[in-house]
């Protein structure tokens, strides 16, 4: 019997234009671009020049700190351009595709019989090491470390998310294989939803598998690293996305580094929500030309989901880790009469302030406006009811503001990323950006102790 975790504190958050199951492969029309800032953590050192012809598979930077650890062209084709900013920071390797994609070989032959080492060698060379994350700090992990588990969560309960369900399809002993891959690495935990109990992604022996049902953000696997095994101080964990594992199964079948995955074009303002097959990296104009709705008004492009996604633009390009491509409505030149005082029924509200709670599941069309500055924070334990986990959100965030490090230590900042403070900085009343405060806790922390 798997053990099964019911998380009560969250939020569910539903919006207009979930992506429906119809998969769309559009054409690679423009460049393919690699971008440092989409691994935090790591600075660069570039490997490659304007001119050279790459297979995909190639490595274009590596790590300066490791050395090891290599990032690879999702396609074959030719660098265009080594894009630089202030003081020759590399801000990303642009890849004009080739019309017939080839690929660099790896060997993997008789991989079950694989080492850890071997296991981890084969990562790092194939560029997929690159793709793990750690706890603490939510960085790019260190190829020398020995992390006491690995966790996968095959969910996400975020608003317009991809369904794992459906990306999955077709696909499902490529996952199960990267399963098997990292669990030569380290005691492996993969968390589910319970409508996943007997679908094709199991049975996998080798993973622990845990059930987590209840709200956003159960499907976070920093909530479910938290109730399983929590990070303490001097322990390290790695966590990869269940879409980059299809990657490992992929490079373990084939020999190849195949960097294609399912996203999920989704929002209000999009005409048909449904899936694309796209590289990593891709062109956000590529994905979005001829799919938005004519509209008047402002339309914002959200590089991932609307909770923990960026805005972006057409000529900006999928970041490596995001699911989702969301267009919903801005926001910016909407002006309201007597705004906030109007009884609303199209407005959502997790304080009943609207007559929208009499109808808990239906979905709304929300824009981007925050409708409020910032300001003082109240201590009204509104963090507390939406943040799952056994830590105190609202004080680990004023640690974090105060820059005291012992205290954020003893608050559990360890075991923390932005993302897990996505749904309390959604109804924060305070108008503070919660996600952007942890960042930077974490990264002054991880300086300091370094």
């Amino acid at each position: 019997m798997k053990q099964s975790y019911k998380i009560r504190k969250g939020l569910d958050l539903c919006l207009e234009g979930e992506a429906t199951h119809v998969l769309d492969i559009p054409p690679m029309r423009s460049e393919v671009a690699l971008k440092p800032s989409d691994f935090c953590g790591v600075v660069p050192r570039v490997l490659v020049k304007e001119g050279d012809s790459v297979l995909a598979g190639t490595p274009l930077f590596s790590d300066k700190a490791t050395g090891a650890v290599k990032f690879v062209s999702p396609v074959s084709g030719v660098v265009r351009q080594v894009r630089r900013g202030e003081r020759r920071r590399v801000l990303g390797i642009h890849v004009q595709p080739d019309a017939r994609q080839t690929f660099k070989e790896f060997s993997v032959e008789g991989w079950e019989r694989f080492s850890a080492e071997e296991m981890k060698q084969l990562l790092l060379d194939s560029g997929l090491f690159a793709l793990l994350r750690q706890r603490p700090y939510d960085v790019v992990p260190n190829p020398a470390d020995k992390p006491k588990a690995i966790f996968v969560s095959a969910f996400s309960k975020m608003p317009l998310s991809a369904d794992f369900n459906y990306v999955v399809e077709g696909q499902e002993e490529d996952f199960k294989n990267g399963l098997r891959a990292l669990a030569c690495i380290a005691k492996l935990y993969l968390g589910i939803s319970p409508e996943q109990v007997n679908t094709a992604i199991l049975p996998v022996k080798e993973a622990d598998v845990r059930i987590f049902d209840g709200p956003n953000p159960s499907g976070n696997v920093g909530v479910q690293i938290n109730h399983i095994d929590p990070v303490n101080k001097g322990e390290t964990v790695w966590t990869m996305a269940p879409e980059d594992v299809i990657f490992i199964g992929r490079l373990l079948r084939t020999g190849r580094v195949n960097m294609t995955r399912r996203i999920a074009l989704a929002g209000a303002e999009v005409k048909e929500p449904r899936y694309m097959e796209v590289p990593l990296g891709s062109k956000l104009s590529d994905i979005v030309n001829g799919q938005l709705c004519e509209a008047t008004h402002l339309q914002r492009i959200i590089n991932g989901n609307p909770l923990v996604g960026r805005q972006s633009t057409q000529e900006d390009f999928l970041d490596a880790h995001a699911t989702e491509v969301c267009v919903i409505p801005d926001g910016g030149d909407v002006d309201e009469a007597f705004g906030w005082i109007m009884p609303r029924f199209n407005q959502f509200s997790t304080s009943r302030s609207y007559f929208s709670w009499l109808q808990p599941k239906r979905a709304y069309n929300l824009d981007c406006r925050i409708k409020g500055g910032e300001r003082h924070m109240i201590m009204s334990a509104e963090y507390e009811r939406v943040f799952p986990m056994d830590i105190y959100p609202s004080y680990l965030i004023k640690a974090i503001i105060t820059g005291d490090i012992d205290r954020q230590e003893a608050l559990g900042i360890y075991e923390v990323a932005p993302e897990d403070f996505a749904v309390a900085e959604f109804i924060c009343s305070s108008k503070l950006e919660l996600q952007r405060i942890v960042r930077e806790g974490l990264d002054t922390l991880r300086k300091e102790n370094a």
